[in-house]
């Protein structure tokens, strides 16, 4: 099977990227964090801030507060535990949640700092979740490496922190195979999306790189690239800082191999991970060496594209404020609720604050744009509704730029979303709003080649967890669902005619409470 091949299949023909007859061993399911041994580390506070609300007052943080920010964006916050009936066996699963969904709660990614605080040792650090400690990895300065290696696009001395978001292959590979490749893509969105909600409220300014020197960023940390890969790297910053989203000429064409010839590698960083018998991923592995890139010459932007033109009936939406809400309790709330959908009616303002929020709190500053700010959004919002007030039953388009709604086609479309599911965990028919984050069919192979896979379902992931805040934020429940059938819902959207397909797809709506006992991490 090509590549490109196996990339059109994990969307439309899913059956066909993973073997039929393979058995998961759960016995030998890794742990869903990375566990480092033998190293320094420095414990963080536990005693988190209860609120989490916008910050006018920007002030560079220290050890604590920096791991107030880890825990908010990928730390363990709840346990809870299910029983499973299979024939006459009971048993009993014990899972440890975060606040970002995950494909069977299995978190693929990585955190990596680099930090430049007071009060810690300069230097790249992995975030132990299990602990919530950072675990010192090398110690130093490597402004001058890092700039290389993102091509000389920002004044990293003026950042207080670099956050290296990875993938670790075989942490969701060991049981869904090949389809994790998608998964994991978006899990690192559904992340970064997070990260950059919660930096807002520590008052850090944020901007995201995709492209950059992989085996070299990689070599700072350490990392065995058939093991694991960085995705994205986000600096932290509370001063005034160049983005530059061109490229500096000052030091020239940087080569990946000759940069990390300038680090010694790291051999003494053994890790754990539970997992004995860890299958080899060929596919995966090829997809992510072809995705390298080996050169700052090979750093390139996406052109902008035009507004989407969406015919049909236009529905204007009430102008509704930017929402304003304590993160911390949207995100303790936060709930997939999936066969506890109950149908309810959603009011005009509820639908209009939903789209809005989701879609202007998801501009940020990233390195794919000719113009920092200045673009049409990459991916798109469509949504089959149900007895929305004041809105027929219909399938639309959202029009962000007017605030309005496209009727693409009329009717209910919940019975036939149900049949086009692989899997009947959500009632489709007690939801009245089903989102699909839609984008380019080529997802940019043309400007990014392989890479532009991975870097369209990070944003799709990203939009994903915009709404799922939002969501929470006005009294809803989502649930993000992979095991739908993409064909289905590309002709609903008649999407076929803008080269554009449903990457992922978002049930949204009232939902009862889940008879459950859980408990809390959180001090």
């Amino acid at each position: 099977m090509s590549l490109d091949e196996f990339l059109h299949n994990l969307h439309f023909d899913i059956d066909k990227v993973s073997p039929p007859d393979r058995v998961v061993d759960w016995e030998d399911s890794p742990l869903t964090y990375k566990l480092y041994r033998g190293l320094d580390d420095f414990p963080l506070s536990l005693e988190v801030p209860l609120k989490l609300e916008e910050q006018d007052v920007r002030s560079k943080p220290n050890q604590s507060r920096m791991g107030h920010f880890l825990w908010y964006v990928f730390g363990l916050n709840q346990i809870s535990q299910s029983v499973i009936t299979m024939e006459q066996d009971i048993d009993l699963m014990q899972a440890y949640r975060r606040y970002v969904p995950s494909g069977g709660a299995l978190y693929p990614n990585e955190l990596y700092v680099y930090l430049k605080l007071e009060d810690l040792p300069f230097g790249v650090y992995h975030y132990d979740v299990a602990h919530h400690r950072l675990v010192l990895l090398r110690e130093g300065n490597f402004d001058f490496y890092i700039n290389q290696a993102l091509g000389n696009r920002i004044d990293l001395s003026t950042c207080f922190g670099t956050v290296f978001i990875s993938t670790m292959f075989w942490k969701n590979f060991f049981k869904y195979h090949n389809f994790s490749y998608r998964l994991q893509g978006l899990d690192t969105g559904v992340l970064i999306g997070q990260l950059l909600e919660v930096a807002k409220r520590f008052g850090f300014e944020t901007g995201v790189y995709f492209q950059f020197l992989d085996k070299a960023i990689n070599h700072l940390l350490g990392l065995s690239e058939k093991e694991e890969s960085v995705y994205a790297v986000i600096p932290l910053t509370v001063e005034a800082t160049n983005w530059n989203i061109n490229q500096s000429d000052r030091y020239g064409i940087v080569n990946s191999l000759e940069l990390s010839s300038k680090l010694n590698e790291m051999k003494d960083n053994k890790f754990y991970l539970r997992s004995e018998r860890i299958l080899e991923h060929p596919i995966l592995t090829k997809l992510n060496e072809e995705s390298f890139i080996e050169s700052t010459e090979s750093i390139s932007k996406i052109k902008p594209e035009k507004g989407m033109i969406c015919e049909g009936h236009k529905v204007s939406l009430p102008r509704v404020n930017r929402l304003s809400y304590d993160l911390a309790s949207v995100l303790q709330k936060r709930f997939s609720p999936d066969m506890d959908f109950t149908m309810g009616e959603v009011n005009q303002i509820e639908l209009a604050t939903l789209l809005r929020e989701a879609t202007a709190s998801f501009s940020y500053r990233n390195d794919l744009d000719s113009k920092l700010k200045e673009h049409e959004s990459r991916i798109s919002l469509y949504g089959c509704f149900h007895n929305v007030e004041g809105n027929p039953d219909a399938a639309y388009f959202y029009d962000s730029t007017t605030h309005s709604l496209r009727q693409i086609e009329p009717g209910d479309h919940r019975l036939n979303l149900q049949y086009g599911m692989s899997a009947d965990n959500v009632n489709l028919i007690q939801v009245p709003l089903c989102f699909h984050v839609a984008g380019d069919k080529d997802h940019y192979k043309t400007s990014l080649g392989r890479r532009g896979y991975r870097i369209q379902q990070m944003e799709a992931g990203m939009l994903v967890q915009r709404l799922l805040l939002v969501a929470s934020a006005i009294g809803l429940g989502g649930h993000p669902l992979l095991g739908f059938n993409a064909n289905l819902s590309d002709k609903i959207y008649k999407l076929d005619s803008h080269n554009k397909t449903s990457l992922i797809q978002v049930p949204i709506g009232p939902y009862r409470p889940r008879p459950w006992l859980r408990g809390s991490l959180r001090c």
